[in-house]
């Protein structure tokens, strides 16, 4: 999300100054342990103990057992995640919370992911507010949960952390306890148990609590099965006649969210919590521009952001009319949204004014930097049902050029480059993402397509990285949507540069937030060669080779339109932003550059291709909405896949063909 800026600009002091004491978390709050002690090595030993262990504390607690493994499903798909904590200091299968231990047992983390400007525009002063770390935070009861479990259970808690089947012990320990609060009889009818789980969730108002049980219950209707991260076989057979009792949710005693005003989908629970649009100063106001989309401009991409911080510091962050905005915020341990920014306005949160007028926003609750920092299957399902109905209500296509992670927004200019940020960083799942936006990433049929999308089955790849937040420990080896570049096919190869990032050509590494190097799940590259187990894109104006064995690939064949330099031309620029030529501007808006990036497309090489649009600008510097502009201009751009980072050509420099050709 957001970085500390390293200058201080009087604007910047003037908004520090504006600052509330202690209205942001640190981004420590829930900062999940690395590393763990790993839970009962035992519960590897057979392909069955997961699944007895959820048949032994239905029976204990008399839960229905079907209830017991849709609830943790829903929150970790059975994974246990080697006893480390979700990124809301969740254990175990059923994401039993300890919050504080997670918090004790963790440094704060170090900013290095970027100092965007996040409103990203050259007609204003850069936006660099501070954040403040207040002393003392409050836990809500949603992330002490574990706490109750070892109360109900006397299991002790750092057994129910680090043990699966204690875990799963004491989550059904907490649905009994649910039940029995409700007044409902321990009933061996799952469609009995529709309050306790609803309870379960730790949701405060009554939308999310449903949503979360109606998810449970559709689980238990669907079934579901796989092998989880320790190689252990779960199953829940299908019982789609379920019906489940919602009157019970009258008995909870939670809330209404206000849910006036939201643009959701009603699959999800969603509350209005406004970001202020607030003239503070000559000049200076926050934290988002009024806009008309779509009518004004159409809405192109949907940028996945996570958060660096937890939910409460979060929301008094985007409530400050000094810092920066976003759409939407999503929570771990239920999937409950906040929406902020009404779809017709512009956010500031991409660090690229050119992106930012033509999106939409998402903070996820989360880490970047760290690995075992896992996100809930909640979350995920809740993300993945407002980006659906967002990509269908703005026509927005669910691909990697399109739905894109705040680390693929390319720098407007190159002195922005090396402070782009870079969440939410390589332990995103995209593949399980897209499955389940509808849109599942496959190979296309044939291998001479001329094109590969980056597919590393995320559990299995695992590739090295320093930089985590963890005491004393490099990073853990996590499953991760990432895949390294290397300039020979070799693994002992130099990483391939990125002048961009580092301008005085040093190497590229293996931190956490270096993106100079690598491609991400769904991405689309030009074939430029291969090699064995290896294979070469075309990425930053050079040859990249990754490993790519036939027996577990990292990238699969794809076809679809590329672009090339045209019949005479060298070498052309490449772009970080799609503005118009000089004269599309109207008199009394300035001309914006259309500034190159450092880098150059060279004859020879190609590039996946997405839309083809006409540059365009929108003018708002200024509180009052009556002189902004939406400048359109003739020249047209193709956005690519360049990099890491999308960027974009002047239509009239390329040729588009297809890529098989």
């Amino acid at each position: 999300m957001r970085g500390s800026p390293t200058d201080s600009s009087p604007s910047t002091e003037h908004r520090r100054a504006r600052r509330t004491a202690g209205a942001v978390a640190s981004a420590a709050l829930l900062l999940p342990l690395l590393g763990a002690a790993p839970y009962d090595s035992g519960a590897q030993t057979s392909s069955a103990r997961l699944q007895s262990a959820f048949t032994d504390a239905a029976a204990q607690y008399r839960v229905p057992r079907d209830v017991l493994l849709a609830v943790s499903y829903l929150q970790s798909r059975w994974d246990a995640h080697g006893g480390a904590p979700s990124v809301t200091g969740g254990y175990g299968p059923m994401h039993l919370t300890d919050a504080r231990t997670a918090i004790a047992r963790t440094v704060a983390p170090h900013h290095s992911e970027g100092t965007e400007d996040a409103r990203g525009d050259d007609s204003r002063t850069p936006l660099l507010p501070d954040t403040k770390v207040p002393e003392n935070t409050q836990l809500p009861a949603r992330l002490k949960t574990l706490t109750k479990a070892a109360e109900l259970t006397g299991i002790p808690a750092e057994r129910l952390r680090t043990d699966a089947a204690a875990n799963v012990a004491g989550g059904a320990a907490l649905l009994a306890a649910a039940q029995k609060q409700l007044g409902e009889p321990l009933s061996d009818d799952a469609a009995d148990w529709y309050g306790a789980v609803a309870r379960y969730s730790g949701a405060d108002d009554t939308a999310t609590a449903a949503t979360y049980a109606d998810d449970v219950f559709d689980v238990i209707r669907r079934g579901e099965h796989r092998t989880t991260d320790a190689g252990q076989q779960v199953a829940l057979a299908a019982q789609p006649q379920l019906r489940s009792a919602t009157r019970q949710l009258r008995e909870t005693g939670l809330r209404a969210a206000r849910a006036a005003g939201t643009e959701c989908p009603a699959t999800v629970s969603c509350e209005w919590i406004p970001a202020p649009y607030e003239e503070f100063g000559e000049g200076d106001y926050g934290n988002h521009d009024l806009g008309n989309r779509p009518k004004s401009q159409s809405i192109k991409y949907i940028v996945v952001h996570d958060t660096e911080g937890a939910w409460e510091g979060v929301l008094n962050m985007v409530q400050d009319p000094t810092y920066v905005s976003w759409q939407y915020t999503l929570r771990s341990t239920d999937g409950h949204i906040a929406q902020h920014v009404k779809a017709k306005d512009v956010a500031w949160h991409a660090g690229n004014w050119y992106v930012n007028a033509k999106s939409i926003g998402l903070e996820h609750e989360g880490f970047l930097a760290a690995p075992d920092a896992w996100y809930t299957e909640a979350m995920y399902r809740s993300s993945a049902r407002l980006v659906t109905y967002l990509a269908k209500k703005y026509g927005i296509p669910l691909d990697r050029q399109h739905i894109l992670g705040h680390d693929t927004v390319p720098g407007p200019t190159s002195a922005n480059i090396p402070g782009m940020h870079t969440d939410p960083g390589p332990y995103w799942d995209w593949q399980h993402y897209f499955a389940l936006l509808g849109k599942p990433l496959r190979a296309t049929p044939g291998s001479n397509g001329g094109l590969v999308t980056v597919l590393p089955q995320f559990a299995k790849h695992k590739p090295k990285f320093t930089g985590c937040v963890t005491k004393g420990k490099p990073c853990e080896a996590h499953g991760s949507s990432a895949v390294r570049l290397h300039t020979q096919p070799r693994s002992d190869a130099p990483l391939v540069k990125d002048i961009g990032l580092r301008p005085k050509g040093e190497d590229s590494t293996i931190d956490v937030n270096d993106v100079g190097s690598r491609v991400s799940t769904g991405q689309r590259y030009a074939v430029a060669g291969r090699d064995g187990d290896w294979t070469a894109i075309w990425y930053l104006g050079q040859k990249a080779w990754f490993k790519n064995p036939a027996k577990q690939p990292t990238a699969v064949n794809a076809t679809g339109l590329v672009v090339t330099p045209k019949a005479g031309l060298t070498e052309i620029p490449v772009y970080g932003r799609a503005y118009p030529e000089k004269a599309a501007y109207p008199a009394g808006v300035p001309v914006q550059d259309v500034s190159p990036l450092p880098y150059k497309l060279l004859k020879g090489q190609k590039y996946s291709a997405g839309d083809k649009v006409p540059g365009e600008y929108f003018y708002a510097p200024t509180f009052d909405t009556t002189p902004h502009r939406v400048v359109r201009g003739k020249d047209m751009y193709y956005e690519i896949q360049f990099g890491h980072r999308v960027a974009y050509v002047r239509a009239a420099d390329v040729r588009a063909v297809p890529s098989a050709s």
